[in-house]
Formats: C-alpha cells, sequence, structure tokens
C-alpha cells in the first residue's frame, strides 16, 4: 500500500546494499528489530527521526546500541530498506517518498495504522511477532542486495558409474573458469565426497553435517564464505563422518541461499529420491541425466528418469560413449522420451589427471570443457529468452 513514490534507492556498488534505517524511540520494538536484523546478518542505522540525505553521522548499531562518530551512510532516502516504528510515523510524515519503507507495529486491533502508513507511503505494515519471518527475509534479501538467482543444474547418473559426478565437477569448474560465481554441491553423501573428487579434502571450511540444523533462512553470503574454495569455486560436501543425511527443511534452506547469491549452482545428485534429494530437485532449472549408451544402462535411467521427472520438469539426456551396437545419442534421448542435452565426450587421460588431484574439466581446451562450454552458452541463452 502506498501513495506516489518518487524514487528507489541507489544501489550500493559492489552488489551488496548497506543495512536498512531504523526509525523508532520505542526500546522494546527496537531491541525486536536489532535481533531481527541479526538474524538475517544485517547491520542497521538506528535514528529517532528523518536523517537528512547528507550531512549527519550514522549511528552502526552493535550489541550494545547506536554509537556515533562513524561515516555517513545515505540517509533515508539511500538506505535499501526503511523500518518505521508505528511510534514514529508522525515524525517521518513529511519525508521524501520512496520505495522500501515499511511501518512497524503491535497493535494488531489498531485500525488508525492503515492511515499512518498511508500518510508516510508505506509499501507494507508489519505487526510483530507475526511478522517476523518475512521481515528477517526482507531484510537479508536488501543487505545481500537479491538479483537474479543462480542457474542451478543437477546431474544424475542413469546408473551406478555413469559419470555424473564426473560431468558435475566439470561444469562447475568451467563455469568458475569462465568468471560466474560457482557453486558446487555434493548431494549423495554415500558418494565419497566431492572435496575429494577436486583434490580438497584438507581443505578448510564447513560440510554438510555443520547445517543440518538450519531451519528458515540462511544466509547466502554466510553460506559462500563459510564453504571450501576449490579452483576458483566453492563446494559444499560431506566430510567422513558418520552423518549420512540432513533434514530436508536444511537442504531446502542452504541451497536456496546458494541461489539468492546468483551465477551458477551444480548440484551433484545420488540416483535414489529421498525427501532431502526431492528438495533439491524442486529448486533446480535444469536436470541432466548422464547415460552410457547401453541397452542395460538406458533401461536402469528409465527408471531414474520417471522418479526425477516427477519432481523436475527440465530434464534432459547427456550420452556417454562408447555405443554398444544399434544405439547413438539420439536413439538413447528417443528410448528415453527426453530432449537431448548432448554426446559426453570421453576424455583420454581423464583418470591420471584427477589422480594427480587435477579435476575434471581443468583442461580448457579438452573435449569435456568445450562440452561443458557450449552447454553452459546454452543454457544461459535460454535463460535470457534468446533461444
Amino acid at each position: 500500500m502506498s501513495e506516489t513514490i518518487t524514487h528507489d534507492p541507489p544501489p550500493a556498488p559492489g552488489g551488496r546494499q548497506s543495512g536498512p534505517l531504523i526509525v523508532t524511540e520505542d526500546t522494546e520494538l527496537l531491541d525486536d528489530l536489532l535481533r531481527l536484523c541479526a538474524a538475517a546478518g544485517a547491520t542497521p542505522e538506528v535514528r529517532h527521526s528523518v536523517p537528512g540525505a547528507a550531512g549527519y553521522r550514522a549511528g552502526a548499531v552493535g550489541a550494545a546500541g547506536p554509537s556515533a562518530a562513524y561515516p555517513q551512510r545515505g540517509g533515508w532516502d539511500a538506505a535499501p530498506l526503511v523500518l518505521v516504528g508505528d511510534d514514529a510515523a508522525r515524525r517521518v510524515r513529511g519525508a521524501l517518498r520512496r520505495r522500501g519503507v515499511v511501518l512497524v507495529g503491535r497493535d494488531q486491533d489498531d485500525p488508525g495504522v492503515w492511515q499512518r502508513a498511508v500518510e508516510i507511503g508505506a509499501d507494507h505494515v508489519l505487526m510483530l511477532p507475526d511478522g517476523e519471518q518475512w521481515l528477517v527475509d526482507r531484510i537479508a534479501d536488501v543487505t545481500e542486495g537479491v538479483g537474479r538467482p543462480a542457474l542451478t543444474v543437477g546431474v544424475i547418473g542413469g546408473r551406478g558409474g555413469a559419470g555424473a559426478s564426473t560431468l558435475a565437477c566439470a561444469l562447475a569448474v568451467t563455469s568458475a573458469r569462465e568468471g560466474k560465481r560457482s557453486l558446487l554441491v555434493d548431494a549423495d553423501p554415500l558418494g565419497g565426497g566431492l572435496d575429494v573428487l577436486l583434490g580438497g579434502e584438507t581443505a578448510d571450511g564447513l560440510r554438510w553435517p555443520a547445517f543440518a540444523a538450519s531451519r528458515g533462512r540462511v544466509g547466502g553470503g554466510a553460506l559462500e564464505a563459510s564453504l571450501p574454495e576449490l579452483h576458483s569455486l566453492r563446494v559444499l560436501s560431506w566430510d567422513r563422518g558418520d552423518c549420512v543425511a540432513v533434514p530436508p527443511p536444511a537442504v531446502r534452506a542452504v541451497l536456496a541461499a546458494a541461489r539468492r547469491r546468483g551465477g551458477t549452482v551444480v548440484v551433484d545428485l545420488p540416483r535414489r529420491i529421498d525427501d532431502g534429494v526431492a528438495e533439491v530437485l524442486s529448486q533446480l532449472d535444469v536436470g541432466l541425466l548422464v547415460v552410457p549408451a547401453e541397452l542395460r544402462a538406458v533401461a536402469a535411467a528409465g527408471r531414474v528418469a520417471t522418479a526425477v521427472g516427477m519432481v523436475l520438469r527440465d530434464l534432459r539426456v547427456a550420452v556417454r560413449g562408447p555405443y554398444a551396437s544399434g544405439l547413438d545419442d539420439r536413439e538413447v534421448a528417443r528410448l528415453l522420451g527426453l530432449p537431448l542435452a548432448g554426446e559426453v565426450p570421453v576424455e583420454s587421460g581423464l583418470l591420471r589427471a584427477t589422480e594427480s588431484r587435477r579435476p575434471p574439466g581443468t583442461s580448457a581446451r579438452g573435449p569435456l570443457a568445450r562440452f561443458c562450454r557450449e552447454f553452459w552458452e546454452r543454457a544461459l541463452a535460454e535463460t535470457d529468452g534468446v533461444v
């Protein structure tokens, strides 16, 4: 709900916004809003009335509350989000109209709150505690500078040993080499660990068990910073402990956080479909079913495709040679009733490269990297509506 809006807050450089501006003198409400900002990973400014567009010294808020002597950060018109306590509505009535103003109160039965929201041009009226989760999500969105979500691709083998993990690693490595923010997610707890395939099993950073208790929203920036960085990409894999499952709500929260960061996310999927894997499938843009060109593999892949297709709409087949008699990539796609993503090339020396700690797709001129590069070009073009 709003009246005439005159402008949007200007974007912050580097993609990440500053924190929200809080305008209130209600100490209890301020405590709640600071708590919600902390949950969203944001550091707000706090004022008792509308600060000017320039020329004031901003108070940065920490555990001890507002403090002075911080550089100015832009004020009312530049903050990515403004949270106005209902107690302060009359004091901000003359402020410049802008998007991203939320009037926050506690009295569910006060009909006058809607009139006050109209008077200050608020986009939303929020009552605590009912609206806490919505507000945490909104604060996190503006703080992270959320834009276009990551293009998210899942890779699954049509049978055991099909080469799905190899292709998933090569896709992620290729994406990172092209300069995109890239995250590789190992969704198969029994697969041995993609960090091992990338030669980084001892790298510092969190693994899946650390996120098993995650609920609600996970900060995208905090997630990215916590993961091992290998070959210019971030990797979420499994450790060598006893944990072999993460609750579906945690899977949902972690993958949603990864997607909010933009770029590309590649997920190596197991062939069994449980509740956690179903959560991953529901967030994929494209699925690649890797199928060796042999009749038994095609038969097994058909069962996998049926299960995956119940959740994922866009599933394509990537065929891997050598070919059995009477089969080629188009025939495999026809038998499975799936669109053909292409033929995954057999790259000589790949096993030796893996043993020497060079991940699949490292050689930019190799046939596997070329396949991955062409796949990304097509997928990104489709996302942009070019094809």
